[in-house]
């Protein structure tokens, strides 16, 4: 009786939280690598100074 039990927790709660961090991660470390590439292809601009 465990096992399945074990089995339905698995798939409960285990793998949804498991991608809802990932993505997270992902997401911010996409954030991080985009904004500092904009920064480094637009040095110099007068728009960046506006961006707060």
């Amino acid at each position: 009786m465990i096992g399945p039990l074990g089995i339905a927790f698995v798939l409960i709660v285990v793998i949804p939280v498991s991608v809802l961090v990932s993505g997270a991660v992902a997401s911010g470390l996409l954030g991080y690598f985009l904004k500092e590439e904009a920064e480094t292809a637009n040095e110099g601009s007068e728009l960046i100074a506006t961006n707060v």
